[in-house]
């Protein structure tokens, strides 16, 4: 399979690097010409336009940032599509809206081209080792097609589902992380209040019973959100705002999860206000 890549940002690089290295003829494209200049030495082709990139493609992987670049780079007048053929396949590893995702799969299946949304979670260090989780929605014989691929990044692929159904995932995954950073933040300020070193606290919690991944953030980050706030609070309250659409729409109960969600971001605000 040829595959064609997309988004070579923090976690898009690794993940086009083990798709090269694994043996896949590879081609990227990216907006800024200098993203590409990491990857003079890896086994992979460069292309003039993302047309010219799906050309060479029977694979190709987005990873974007939003629905709008994703929508962008598929649908410009040198896009994906232009150069896409009858039977190939367009996997978006980006977190986006569910419903993007199904106005995109009606948009390509006009062209026989297939869909499978795909996001992941792990970040730019699990990618390099192999040990993303990728999240599928769509048809089971494409996403089986597509497996081989994801598994050279992926430790765990799971199909949940028709179109969007990944996405739905992700964006559930991403809302209970940010309710865990509250909660975690919660606990190291009080043990402050109460004597404990916040820093050497964390680091106890993080061999214990209560340790999560959003602890492990804040440990890594010096025991505070500020770095978090820095460089993560726009996608964090992107996410968390699809998924309160997704909620509303379907008059589903939001409980504390979101109460948490929504006291995290109240935190980062503070922070980057600061």
């Amino acid at each position: 399979m040829r595959v064609g890549f997309i988004g070579l940002g923090i976690q898009g690089g690794p993940m086009a690097r083990r798709i090269a290295a694994a043996g896949y003829p590879t081609t990227l494209w990216a907006r800024r010409p200098e993203a590409l200049v990491p990857f003079a030495e890896a086994n992979a082709r460069h292309a003039e336009s993302p047309a010219d990139l799906a050309a060479a493609s029977d694979l190709v992987c987005l990873c974007v940032i939003s629905d709008d670049d994703v929508r962008e780079v598929l649908t410009r007048p040198d896009g994906v599509l232009a150069g896409l053929r009858p039977g190939k396949v367009v996997v978006v590893h980006s977190t986006i809206h569910p419903d993007t995702c199904r106005e995109l799969a009606d948009l390509l299946a006009v062209h026989q081209v297939s869909f499978v949304d795909a996001p992941v979670s792990g970040g730019g260090p699990a990618a390099a080792e192999g040990r993303l989780l990728v999240m599928t929605g769509g048809d089971d014989e494409v996403v089986r097609r597509c497996r081989p691929v994801f598994e050279t990044y992926a430790a765990t692929v799971v199909h949940l589902g028709p179109t969007g159904a990944g996405q739905v995932a992700k964006l559930l995954n991403n809302l209970l992380f940010t309710a865990n950073l509250a909660t975690a933040n919660s606990a190291l300020e009080l043990g402050a209040e109460l004597g404990l070193d916040a820093a050497g606290l964390g680091e106890l919690i993080s061999h214990g019973t209560a340790d999560s991944f959003a602890l492990g953030r804040i440990v890594a980050a010096g025991g505070t959100l500020q770095s978090i706030a820095t460089h993560a609070r726009g996608l964090l309250r992107k996410d968390v705002g699809l998924i309160s659409d997704l909620a509303e729409r379907a008059a589903a109960r939001q409980g504390i999860v979101f109460e948490a969600a929504h006291g995290t971001l109240a935190v980062l605000d503070r922070l980057v206000e600061q």
